[in-house]
């Protein structure tokens, strides 16, 4: 998959099906565009494009409330793509002026004409242009005015639920990873650096990598225990997760700490990737670290269920 910073970066010699939207998440519904996309570009002779915004659009528009946190960051979207055998991915900086095209001045003067675009696959409830004004109906009276085909998917469904991504967000806010993970291509996941804790955990027999995420809108899901896999410079362990003010030694700081199983390097100033699996518990304040101790080890043994890694 070719990468461009913008749509002026593509090159001017290539025709093009193209589809739009933030594709926050990448979840299964984005997968059936993109598998319509791809299968079309191969059969007409076409290079398949997605072509994104960042910042997010609301984020742009409205300064003041930056209250949407995303499934994913710009990083992690990207990568997500990488896996769908999409083409050509245009990441363009969404600006105030940007949102003022008119949706038709937008599908001439970028899409046709610097992109070559000749065929056009948009989701179910696609908008675009000025305040959204571009419709289905608007889309099919400009492909005839300007030669291109339309192609439209329809809602994709899990258990009879319309995949959406506020949907996601909604489930990894409420703690219910197993019901964000069933909607998208990849488990959700969090990329950070490890930092220097307290080393409380040290003490007790379970010593922890304290993570720093650095996207402020990056969504996290909500406090409590999660049996969670860890990637250290790519290969692959296990481990329990906890997000939280940690209340049983009175820390008020919000903080993301993982357990890794059968692990003892040192990793402090690394990145490392957390997926997550399944919420074990919620966060509670125990009488004193014994007893945390003793949960810690509850935890872990379902931990380990959940991976089969109880012998």
């Amino acid at each position: 998959m070719k990468v461009y910073h913008s749509i002026e970066e593509f090159p001017s010699d290539i025709n093009t099906i193209i589809t739009i939207g933030t594709f926050d998440g990448v979840h299964k519904g984005h997968q059936t565009i993109i598998d319509k996309l791809n299968a079309t570009a191969k059969k007409e002779g076409l290079q398949s494009v997605l072509l994104t915004f960042y910042p997010h659009p609301r984020h742009v528009l409205f300064p003041d409330d930056q209250k949407l946190k995303l499934i994913s960051t710009i990083e992690e979207k990207t990568q997500a793509l990488e896996k769908t055998g999409l083409q050509n991915l245009i990441t363009h900086e969404f600006t105030v002026d940007f949102s003022r095209l008119k949706s038709v001045n937008f599908i001439r003067d970028f899409l046709v004409n610097k992109l070559n675009m000749k065929h056009m696959v948009v989701g179910y409830d696609h908008h675009f242009g000025k305040n959204r004004e571009g419709t289905y109906e608007n889309l099919l009276a400009l492909s005839e005015l300007y030669d291109f085909k339309l192609h439209k998917i329809e809602p994709q469904n899990v258990d009879e639920v319309t995949i959406s991504s506020t949907k996601i967000r909604n489930a990894i806010a409420e703690g219910d990873i197993e019901k964000a993970n069933s909607y998208l291509c990849c488990d959700f996941a969090i990329n950070g650096k490890v930092e220097k804790g307290n080393k409380i955990g040290n003490s007790i027999g379970f010593p922890t990598a304290n993570i720093k995420v650095v996207n402020n809108w990056k969504i996290l899901p909500k406090d409590g225990v999660y049996a969670v896999k860890v990637f250290v410079e790519y290969q692959q362990f296990y481990g329990m997760l906890n997000i939280g003010v940690r209340p049983t030694i009175n820390d008020d700081s919000h903080t993301i700490e993982v357990h890794i199983f059968d692990f003892n390097k040192d990793i402090y100033n690394q990145n490392i990737k957390i997926e997550f699996s399944e919420r074990i518990r919620g966060e509670k304040k125990f009488e004193n670290l014994d007893v945390l101790k003793k949960q810690l080890q509850i935890d872990e043994s379902k931990c380990k269920k959940i991976f089969n890694l109880l012998s």
